[in-house]
């Protein structure tokens, strides 16, 4: 798919506009596990995912990762470019969970667009208004959801989006998902093995009651 068909205010675009982005914007393959933002370190710029998944997350001061959102197929990636935001106070990390494919649009020429567009503007705070959204979503789940709850959630999430109930994750990336520590997913996940909602193996949970583990979710 052309350049076009990924970025959501295309159309509202000048023709010269078109041509400036166009002109300067480029692909680019991130390999599964690549580290593709590496917090303010790094400024690529606007990301717009052709293919693939990207997991973005924040560490704690002890180094503890917590995902905030994942990316998916035209989802567009904001703070790739935070450089140019200069109200993003803290840290945003980006990996690619899945070999991934973007159109990348240099920060200094979406900068420039961002000043010359008003839609191009309102639809960046839009999106950061969106992804914003998202971590005060996760902040409540935190404060107010139980440990048990919180992981039936994330391994309904993960079936969802690997169209599968066999997910291959281990239980340190798992705690890396959820801000949290190995031993206390591993506990967790055999409780859930006792109460038959789910089996685990090396590298791997299978879920074997959907229906229980959504039913804890929404207790």
């Amino acid at each position: 798919m052309p350049l076009s068909a990924h970025f959501p205010v295309w159309d509202k675009l000048t023709a010269s506009q078109q041509d400036r982005i166009s002109s300067s914007a480029f692909r680019k393959t991130f390999t599964k596990g690549t580290i593709v933002h590496n917090g303010s370190l790094d400024c690529a710029g606007l990301m717009l995912i052709r293919s693939g998944q990207l997991r973005a997350y924040i560490l704690s001061p002890e180094g503890r990762e917590i995902s905030i959102y994942r990316l998916f197929d035209l989802d567009v990636c904001l703070f790739s470019a935070s450089c140019i935001m200069n109200n993003i106070q803290f840290e945003v990390f980006i990996q690619a969970e899945k070999d991934t494919e973007v159109w990348i649009i240099p920060p200094w020429q979406y900068k420039k667009l961002m000043e010359e567009s008003a839609p191009v503007a309102n639809y960046t705070g839009d999106l950061m208004a969106s992804r914003f959204s998202e971590v005060m979503w996760l902040i409540e789940q935190i404060m107010w959801k139980r440990f048990d709850q919180r992981l039936a959630s994330f391994l309904l999430e993960e079936c969802a989006i690997e169209g599968t109930t066999q997910l291959k994750l281990t239980h340190e990336l798992i705690a890396n998902h959820m801000g949290s520590a190995r031993e206390v997913v591993t506990r967790m996940l055999r409780y859930f093995q006792s109460e038959g909602m789910v089996k685990l193996s090396r590298g791997g949970v299978e879920v074997l009651n959907r229906k229980r583990l959504e039913e804890l979710r929404e207790e």
